[in-house]
């Protein structure tokens, strides 16, 4: 009888220390799990700056915006002549990060397109502004007709250059000096990329994710983005025959 009040009592204890055991062990991986830290992301310390006025067509910016947000060093953000909220045509409405008084130097500029162009060409504050930045960039960037803004401000001059196929007309008149070119999804030329109309935008876009991070890294974030890349500039589905080849 002693025997079987003993065997009771030892089956008693192996039951109650193995009951707590699931408890305390999801306590340990718990306290474990908490106390494993997470690498942090290295700060960027370099900023890519879209140029917005009102009336800037929408996928000029947010696509290309969309890839360069993966770039590793470059903070992506927006500045404008006055600050505040800009209006694009398509009545989407984008609170800016810097006015043109308070803009610091940026690494990288880039000017969509859109109907705004057609009054911004014209704009002395915006034109001294894209001056005075590309004084100091790395990249000088356009989108659409983004680029007649460049070339009015002088800085595609002597430069191969492209634009939105839709305004053709109206973006080579702002500078005889540009070497337009009428083949072409976008342009390279040393430090200044250009390229055509609005989705045109995105496919340039990665060509810049791939010249400052690499080809693969390009790759990925097209395929994160679910994004079919035209990665050859020279394929244009909208090409013109105006084409200035000198």
């Amino acid at each position: 009888m002693r025997h079987v009040t003993l065997f009771a009592a030892v089956q008693v204890a192996t039951t109650l220390l193995f009951a707590g055991a699931p408890q305390a062990f999801a306590q340990t991986t718990e306290t474990a799990t908490t106390n494993v830290s997470t690498p942090a992301k290295a700060p960027k310390t370099k900023k890519l700056a879209i140029v917005l006025f009102p009336r800037y067509e929408t996928l000029d910016v947010f696509g290309p915006v969309e890839m360069w947000s993966r770039l590793d060093d470059y903070e992506v953000v927006t500045v404008s002549e006055h600050g505040g909220s800009v209006t694009s045509a398509q009545g989407i409405q984008t609170v800016t990060n810097y006015s043109f008084e308070d803009a610091p130097q940026f690494e990288i500029i880039m000017i969509p397109g859109g109907m705004g162009t057609r009054t911004e060409v014209n704009n002395p504050a915006m034109l001294d502004f894209l001056r005075s930045q590309d004084k100091g960039t790395e990249f000088t960037t356009s989108v659409c007709t983004g680029s007649a803004v460049l070339a009015k401000a002088g800085l595609l001059d002597g430069h191969k250059a492209t634009s939105n196929k839709m305004a053709w007309k109206f973006a080579t008149s702002q500078d005889e000096d540009v070497l337009w070119q009428g083949h072409a999804r976008w342009v390279e030329d040393g430090k200044y990329m250009t390229s055509s109309g609005i989705s045109a935008g995105t496919d340039m876009a990665l060509g810049l994710v791939a010249k400052i991070d690499g080809r693969e890294k390009a790759d990925h974030v097209a395929k994160t983005a679910e994004y079919i890349w035209n990665d050859d500039p020279s394929n244009d589905p909208f090409a013109v025959e105006d084409t200035n080849t000198n």
